[in-house]
């Protein structure tokens, strides 16, 4: 299925229909605010029960409800960012039991959708990939061709599920996106690459953020459908945009952390540091005159419902 996201190499403006707000950190969430141990940062293994579904049912309808408040798209992305065979592995899980996973972690999202249909303008559904290995950390660095062949599983699970797009994120270097858009254009589904970058606004290699994406451009033929950024905060990169360029249009989205804190600060910080929502949500609002594109907004670590409903009201009124 052709995502209603799509975007061309072109750089036409308004390259996505409409604005779509997404959900905060779910997993900040879970550990912090709901109590729940999360074994290697992985949520998903909450699907396997009922009463882990609901909680992930009701954190969704509560991101929702904001997006018919405001009228904006949303984007639903599955519980699968660590469901990828060295972080399952690590849990325990075996092949078949991962499969199951990723495959409920599609159908899950699918039933609320119907249930919003008529109450939220638009909703996408993407299956949401992880990196291998740690999206704070680059090590044991794949390939492209290796990449491409250890995210194709999870890539064509979610392209048979009826997934709208797949959404890679946390990225921190090329090779592993490249990858991932080879694979996504392998199994006819539309693919989303966002990077992370450390408080110097490049990616945790050194690369800059301008150079990873017109490079993951120009290996791909510019296959991505978009580019966003998630995991930092907007102080962290929104220097990086000064120079101007073509590449600017090719960053459709947004996920921004709470808090101001490196990569490093936050994997040591044992409290949430949820910022503060409206700075952020102002912050984004501004990055909307050097961003031509940008129509995607939701948050990452440290965000929450709150978050999301300041940055709603502050950019999608613009």
């Amino acid at each position: 299925m052709k995502s209603t996201l799509s975007s061309s190499v072109s750089h036409q403006p308004n390259a996505i229909s409409r604005p779509f707000l997404t959900d905060g950190g779910m997993e900040t969430w879970l550990v912090f605010q709901q109590g729940i141990e999360l074994p290697e940062f992985a949520a998903f293994p909450l699907l396997e029960e009922e009463a882990g579904r609901e909680l992930l049912r009701n954190y969704f309808r509560r991101h929702l409800d904001i997006a018919e408040e405001l009228q904006t798209g949303f984007i639903l992305g599955s519980n699968s960012w660590r469901a990828n065979p060295d972080w399952a592995h690590k849990l325990g899980y075996t092949e078949s039991e991962i499969r199951k996973v990723n495959e409920l972690s599609i159908s899950e999202l699918q039933p609320l959708r119907d249930e919003y249909r008529n109450r939220v303008p638009e909703i996408e559904i993407t299956g949401t990939i992880g990196p291998r290995g740690d999206g704070y950390v680059p090590a044991d660095l794949m390939t492209a061709p290796q990449a491409e062949a250890y995210h194709s599983t999870q890539i064509r699970i979610f392209a048979e599920q009826g997934a709208d797009s797949v959404c890679a994120m946390t990225l921190n270097y090329t090779d592993e996106a490249i990858g991932i858009i080879r694979a996504a254009r392998t199994a006819e589904i539309p693919a989303v690459i966002s990077f992370t970058v450390e408080t110097d606004g490049c990616l945790p290699t050194g690369e800059s953020l301008r150079s990873a994406i017109e490079r993951t451009d120009a290996e791909t033929d510019g296959a991505a459908d978009y580019y966003m950024i998630n995991c930092a905060h907007p102080t962290h990169f929104e220097a990086v945009f000064n120079d101007g360029g073509d590449w600017l249009y090719r960053i459709q989205g947004i996920r921004a952390n709470a808090s101001r804190l490196s990569h490093a600060e936050l994997d040591a910080c044992e409290t949430l540091d949820e910022g503060d929502p409206f700075d952020l949500a102002d912050r984004l609002r501004r990055l909307q005159s050097v961003l031509p594109n940008l129509k995607v907004f939701g948050g990452c670590c440290g965000t929450d419902h709150r978050h999301i409903r300041a940055i709603g009201a502050a950019c999608l009124s613009q």
